[in-house]
């Protein structure tokens, strides 16, 4: 994202089994998606914009991320998101970097990028100041999987660093609720 829209502080929450800055909704819920994708011999990879690498840092929390977690990408510049992810540089020239096709291309980008099962994109307005004429709370997160790309564009509310939490915790489950469900050890 543009210059102020993202960057700042990072999330909080109650720090529980070990996780530093992340609420244990959100330890909780990539405990699951790794369980779930451990199952199945699955992977994922991120692409962060609005998160500035909250949901990378909530993934990894979990002890054993390693077996399903392939990596991240911070692409907070705008440019970054076309050279590094493949981003439609005209989408970007039309609709600036707050967009739901926006956060469907990170998506699929960083999924082939990192050769990962699935990909997780975030991008959005965190604040205080609207950006590209988006208002603040406005966010657009996918999910790119062998089944295809799901785009969710929930609308937080909130001071900055609440508005990214909640955007690392709705991604979190819009990537729980993609995986293929089943039962899943611990």
């Amino acid at each position: 994202m543009g210059a102020g829209s993202e960057a700042g502080a990072a999330g909080h929450g109650t720090a529980d089994h070990g996780t530093a800055g992340h609420g244990t909704a959100d330890y909780g819920l990539a405990e699951r998606a790794h369980a779930a994708l451990r199952a199945r011999g699955g992977t994922v990879a991120v692409a962060e914009s609005l998160t500035g690498g909250l949901l990378a840092a909530a993934l990894v929390d979990v002890p054993g991320a390693s077996a399903t977690f392939r990596g991240s990408v911070t692409a907070y510049a705008t440019e970054l998101k076309a050279s590094v992810l493949g981003v439609d540089e005209g989408l970007l020239d039309v609709h600036g970097p707050v967009h739901p096709v926006v956060a469907r291309q990170m998506a699929e980008g960083v999924r082939k990028l990192l050769g990962a099962t699935y990909g997780v994109a975030t991008t959005g307005v965190a604040g205080p100041e609207p950006q590209d004429g988006q208002p603040v709370g406005t966010v657009h997160l996918a999910v790119a999987g062998p089944g295809g790309t799901l785009v969710s564009s929930p609308r937080l509310s909130g001071e900055r660093a609440t508005i990214r939490h909640r955007a690392v915790t709705a991604a979190l489950e819009l990537l729980v609720g993609r995986l293929p469900s089943g039962t899943s050890a611990h």
